[in-house]
Order: C-alpha cells, then sequence, then structure tokens
C-alpha cells in the first residue's frame, strides 16, 4: 500500500475543532464535511487539497475533543495520509477505525514543508521526500491495521 501526493504543513496542537468546526457538526455527510475541513485554519485548504495530498503536522495533532467527524472531514477532503511528530491518542484510534493512514515521524514532520512532493511505502514505513531527496524512516502498521485501511475502516472489515 502506497501513497503519493503534496504536503499541507500545520504547526503543533492542531485540535479537532479547527479540523472540522462544530458548527457543521449538523450533518454525517462526508462530503459536506470535507468542504469545511481546516478552514479555521486553513482557509484555501479544501481549494488546494487534491486527491493523494498529505498533511504533515508538529506534535500532538487531533488534540481535543474525540469526535471522529475529525478525521473523516480529513479523509473525505482527499487526504491519503496525516503525519505528525505525535498525535492525540483518540485521534489516533479514530483516524484507523474509519480508515485514514496516519504515521507518526519526528524527523519528516519537522523537515518537510508544504508542497514537498512526497512518497510513502505502508509496507516498509518509509517517506521519500521527492523534493529534497530525503528518506524518513516511520513504523509501519502491523498487517492487520493495514488491512483496516485498506479497506476503508473497521466496519469493512467484519461485514
Amino acid at each position: 500500500m502506497n501513497a503519493h501526493g503534496f504536503v499541507h504543513k500545520y504547526g503543533d496542537n492542531v485540535d479537532t475543532d479547527v479540523i472540522i468546526p462544530a458548527r457543521y457538526l449538523n450533518t454525517a455527510d462526508h462530503a459536506e464535511l470535507a468542504k469545511h475541513c481546516m478552514e479555521d485554519i486553513d482557509q484555501n485548504f479544501v481549494n488546494n487539497v487534491k486527491q493523494g495530498d498529505i498533511i504533515v503536522a508538529e506534535k500532538n495533532f487531533g488534540c481535543g475533543s474525540s469526535r471522529e467527524h475529525a478525521p473523516i472531514a480529513i479523509k473525505a477532503s482527499g487526504i491519503s495520509c496525516v503525519i505528525a511528530k505525535s498525535f492525540a491518542r483518540i485521534f489516533y484510534r479514530n483516524a484507523i477505525n474509519i480508515g485514514l493512514a496516519i504515521l507518526e515521524c519526528p524527523a519528516a514532520a519537522e523537515e518537510c514543508s508544504a508542497g514537498d512532493e512526497l512518497d510513502i511505502d505502508f509496507d516498509t514505513g518509509k517517506i521519500n521526500n521527492l523534493t529534497t531527496g530525503k528518506c524518513y524512516q516511520a513504523q509501519p502498521f502491523p498487517p492487520f491495521i493495514q488491512n483496516i485501511i485498506q479497506k476503508g475502516g473497521l466496519l469493512n472489515t467484519i461485514l
């Protein structure tokens, strides 16, 4: 399983309220949530994101409330993977449950810049920055978690 896309870069403590503002939580429609993804931190995100792009952030990504709307909005916007120094525990679990690939890789999170082109191999955890030529190593997911992500979420593995 691989991902390829361009970086959208964010800092520390990106909370679920800026990933998907609470004023839009009156819908469960994934496409509608995607229209408002990241708008309180990056008004141009929805206009600039392309299918397969990658969010790279610093530490504690997804902190705040435990709503699964946050990873759903990110995935529905076209993001193929989120790379961060660290994730809030509940966001980490929700992301896997809905089939959003996430990787902890402090070096990549620190060194990648907005607009960099990345190629990710989830089987090995290798992150190649095609813009700078640097390669990073994240801990790959075990096969059972890769299966959840490949099938689009936990529910799809049991149906």
